[in-house]
């Protein structure tokens, strides 16, 4: 951009010639009225009303008698024109209090022009105040006055106002002008300056300039609210009629830095010189910053070096500039060169300057400096700011000495201190991996109490671990939370909530948090009806979990394959075949893509209704698909033959599985052990153990307890010791399924005396009996004919709270029967 011609030679451009009219500086606006000639006094204007009005408006004070008197005589346009020529005559307070009693009391609409002529005799009398509230009454249309076209009023006021200043005074006008400029940069600046531009253009197309000093406020405004193009136009405009000052050549010259037109600016600052104007150290301030920023650091020394040479002192906002600019490209050594500079030039450094420092030791990583120039600070009595803890935040984070960023988050916390969303986002997540829950949700209440939203990621990790560790009410409460201070959680951390609360079946807060959702018109995916849909079929209400389906396909959600996998699995558990398979065969109508996991519900639910032909098609089918078999489908075939005795099929699928690549796990195993027990074959029940451990597979206390229930059936109860020995030596317990089947053994074998000891055993041990151990003793001890025993057992069931059932009744009544039978013979 040249603009030597531009400044030497008037009138000239900065940019390219302006070939259209111009009406505002960035649009096109409304063309204005064309100017209203002087009105002639009409002929039948009473001469005795125009001496009172002329009489009224020149008295030192207003008398509103007259003033009523006179007004129903008037017209808006003959008020006009007696105004208009006996303007220079008139006392402007006088008129002022004429025209508001006027439009006030009588209603009484004076044209435009009028309002236009009391505002330049205001100001002409030095009464600026009340020509600016006029103004804005004007413009806010609280007045009564006739408008041409009241949308575009701005120009038709600055229209009326350049028709006056051709029959006034220039030095009025011009005040006048930079009333309007100023007006609508200040008063009227929601507008967006658009109103204050258009109005600049239009009054610059007339010929008709506000002072430097007004254009230097226009210009200031727009960098102020970053609007850096219209700026750019507007600085176009000014140059065309004014003669620009120091103040706002510095303006001009930030405009262009902030916008990054940095040749703009420097070609700027040479022109300036050249104009006679001599750069301050605001203007050297301004382009040695916008150089600094955009990482041209030579050309920015070049200047501080000018800026010397021509007899300006650089300030400690000339050397914080220097520092940032070097510090942003990691040039430490540099930036710490201009700060001995700046020290022994006898400039303290302020907060911003260590920020400055410390944020950029930060990024790099580099936190030892960073703390070194933080330990600087205090003994030079400039105490560590929100900013500078945020960056040492930042700074440890980026090295993962995350305990230290989180003391120095508590630092900031105990001190109030503002803190960055960034900072605590970075330390909470940390948090919740090292499943700190507690202390990540205490961070994010923090950052509730200040307004500032966690991301939706951290919220996900957030809430889906207080689930995982079972932490429920206070996942729920800080979903509400959210919700309260306008933050509502996305789908995917709901969605998560209410998977935490059906996997453990808190399906009454997964149903309220549903409600609150459908309330707040949020909108429910395939994945939040499947996890409610799963939650239902755990705890056995299938037939809801049918309903959400029938919503969700009404919702345009089509069910997926998970859908009807939770569904088929629900229905098979509660014993519902025939609407499992009524599921079953909907999946493959709608040619849904079945997984093995389907196949393997649909099996288990035929193992369970004890139609094993009808699993093992199923499975025969599977074999046919492609699809990759797992140890699932396996142990649900295997535990179903094993519990009808058919050993040798199931013992034929552990070979299959072997023989696929797919290693039998220790369900394999327990059912198998469990088999072979049921049949008496102990010794191939025994050889699994043995295969287990070759496999990597520790017996656990199932494989056990089912050996101990097959010695027991055998009445071979002195094999009982070694193999609770055996499962000691492995620190394996037994459990309250263990303790029941051995005090069976005892009590069919008639060793009531042990079945009581071990009964003992286990409370010591603080397993807790059943139901079904107290039975089995009682039964026990009403074959042995010590139907007292049997119910001081009952009555024990009794006090721990336990119901007693049918078995136990009957248990007792035959008991007692026989008893009765006995004593009788």
């Amino acid at each position: 951009m040249d603009l030597r011609r531009a400044l030497l030679l008037k009138p000239a451009l900065i940019f390219s010639p302006i070939t259209r009219p111009l009406t505002c500086a960035t649009s096109a606006a409304p063309c204005p009225p064309s100017p209203l000639p002087p009105q002639k006094e009409p002929s039948s204007l009473d001469h005795t009303i125009l001496k009172s009005v002329t009489s009224i408006l020149s008295n030192p004070s207003l008398d509103s008698t007259q003033c009523r008197k006179v007004m129903p005589h008037l017209s808006p346009h003959q008020f006009d024109s007696v105004f208009f020529s006996v303007r220079r005559n008139v006392n402007p307070k006088t008129a002022l209090h004429f025209f508001y009693l006027a439009s006030d009391s009588c209603g009484f609409r004076f044209t435009l022009r009028s309002y236009c002529i009391l505002m330049r005799s205001l100001i002409a009398s030095g009464l600026v105040s009340p020509a600016r509230l006029l103004l804005i009454r004007l413009i806010d249309q609280k007045l009564p006055v006739l408008f041409g076209d009241p949308k575009n009023r701005h120009i038709e006021i600055a229209s009326s106002m350049v028709d006056l200043n051709e029959v006034g005074g220039s030095g009025v006008g011009v005040a006048v002008v930079d009333l309007l400029i100023h007006v609508y940069c200040t008063q009227f600046r929601n507008a967006g300056f658009q109103n204050a531009i258009d109005v600049f253009g239009f009054l610059a197309n007339k010929g008709v300039f506000p002072t430097v000093k007004t254009c230097t406020f226009l210009l200031s405004s727009l960098v102020k609210e970053n609007k850096l193009e219209k700026s750019y136009l507007v600085l176009e405009t000014i140059l065309r009629g004014v003669s620009p000052d120091v103040y706002l050549f510095s303006i001009a010259i930030n405009a262009f830095c902030r916008g990054g037109k940095v040749e703009d600016a420097i070609q700027l600052f040479f022109d300036m010189e050249k104009s006679g104007v001599f750069p301050n150290v605001v203007t050297y301030n301004n382009l040695i910053h916008g150089l600094c920023k955009h990482g041209n650091l030579d050309e920015a020394f070049r200047f501080k070096e000018k800026m010397v040479k021509d007899g300006v002192d650089p300030t400690l906002i000339t050397y914080s500039a220097l520092i940032n600019g070097l510090m942003k490209l990691e040039k430490f050594d540099e930036a710490n060169s201009v700060l001995k500079e700046m020290l022994e030039k006898g400039f303290i450094p302020n907060v911003v300057v260590y920020n400055t420092l410390i944020d950029g030791y930060c990024k790099m990583g580099n936190i030892r400096d960073a703390l070194r120039i933080r330990g600087d600070m205090v003994p030079k009595g400039i105490n560590p700011n929100s900013v500078t803890l945020n960056s040492i935040i930042q700074g440890f984070c980026k090295i993962g000495q995350m305990e230290q960023a989180e003391s120095v988050l508590e630092e900031m916390l105990s001190r109030r201190f503002s803190i960055n969303p960034g900072a605590f986002n970075s330390i909470i997540h940390w948090l919740c991996m090292n499943s700190r829950f507690e202390s990540a949700l205490r961070f994010l209440r923090e950052m509730l109490l200040r307004d500032l939203r966690p991301n939706d990621g951290l919220l996900t990790t957030l809430v889906g671990g207080l689930c995982n560790e079972g932490k429920h009410s206070d996942a729920v409460e800080l979903w509400f939370r959210l919700l309260k201070k306008g933050f509502g959680a996305n789908l995917v951390t709901t969605n998560a909530l209410i998977h935490g609360l059906c996997k453990t079946g808190n399906m009454q807060e997964a149903v309220r948090l549903l409600k609150e959702m459908l309330d707040r018109g949020l909108v429910l995916d395939k994945i939040t009806y499947n996890t409610l849909i799963l939650g239902c079929c755990k705890e056995g209400r299938v037939e809801e979990g049918l309903k959400l389906k029938g919503e969700m396909v009404k919702q345009g959600i089509e069910a997926d394959i998970f859908t009807y996998n939770w569904l088929i699995h629900g229905m098979c558990r509660i014993g519902k075949l025939d609407e499992a398979l009524k599921l079953w065969n909907e999946c493959k109508n709608r040619n849904l893509v079945l997984n093995v996991y389907t196949y393997a519900v649909m099996i288990d639910g035929y193992c369970k209704a004890d139609k094993i032909e009808e699993g093992q098609k199923l499975y025969n089918e599977l074999l046919t698909q492609n699809l990759e078999l797992n140890s699932v489908v396996y142990n649900t075939l295997i535990r179903a033959y094993c519990r009808n005795g058919n050993t040798v099929e199931a013992y034929k699928l552990h070979d299959d599985m072997r023989s696929r690549g797919i290693p039998p796990t220790t369900s394999t195993y327990s059912s198998l052990i469990h088999g072979m027990c049921n049949i008496g074959c102990m010794e191939d029940a025994k050889s699994f153990f043995d295969e287990m451990r070759k496999e990597g597979l520790l017996p656990n206390v199932v494989c056990y307890t089912a050996l101990i229930g097959g010695y027991c059936k055998l009445g071979q109860m002195d094999k009982l010791a070694n193999v609770l020995e055996e499962m000691s030596s492995y620190d394996i317990h037994p459990n309250k399924i263990t303790y029941t089947v051995m005090i069976d053994g005892y009590s069919k074998s008639g060793d009531m005396k042990t079945a009581a000891k071990l009964l003992q055993e286990m409370v010591e041990k603080g397993i807790v009996p059943d139901t079904v151990t107290y039975n089995v003793l009682t039964n026990g001890f009403c074959k042995e004919g010590k139907i007292e025993k049997g119910f001081k057992i009952c009555d024990h069931m009794s006090q721990e709270g336990l119901p007693l059932d049918e078995i136990a009744y009957t248990t007792l009544v035959y008991g007692w029967q026989q008893s009765s039978l006995a004593n009788q013979e």
